[in-house]
């Protein structure tokens, strides 16, 4: 249970970072509260997504990676944060990412942070 709380808050925070970073990628609850929670939220739906869909995806194009020697691991990041701007909107989540390249730089962004943030809370 502590993982998971750990790995949310990460990548909230990444979340948070690639937000403030990238203008097409939008957060749009009006309180700052409440595009916390937001974030915190869409957090929730990315962590179920990158361990739920993307292992398939990658199982699915192990011979893109191979091929482009692990570099097609941009275009799954940007695929599964897609995913998940997609599936914020349909939850009523106030995040989305526009376009296809804004989400690679965005996938780029927040496995970034997310790794620093993880290193940073996952402290033994």
């Amino acid at each position: 249970m502590t993982n998971f709380v750990l790995k949310t808050l990460a990548n909230a925070v990444a979340l948070a970072v690639a937000w403030f970073l990238i203008d097409d990628i939008t957060l749009t609850d009006a309180s700052d509260g409440s595009k916390a929670l937001t974030l915190l939220l869409v957090a929730v739906v990315f962590g179920l997504v990158n361990a739920i869909v993307k292992p398939v995806v990658k199982l699915l194009s192990l011979p893109l990676f191979i091929l482009t020697l692990g570099l097609f691991t941009l275009v799954v990041n940007a695929l599964m944060l897609l995913l998940t701007s997609w599936l914020a909107g349909k939850l009523g989540l106030g995040f989305h990412v526009e376009g296809f390249w804004t989400a690679v730089v965005g996938g780029l962004i927040i496995s970034i942070v997310s790794w620093a943030a993880n290193l940073v809370l996952d402290r033994d």
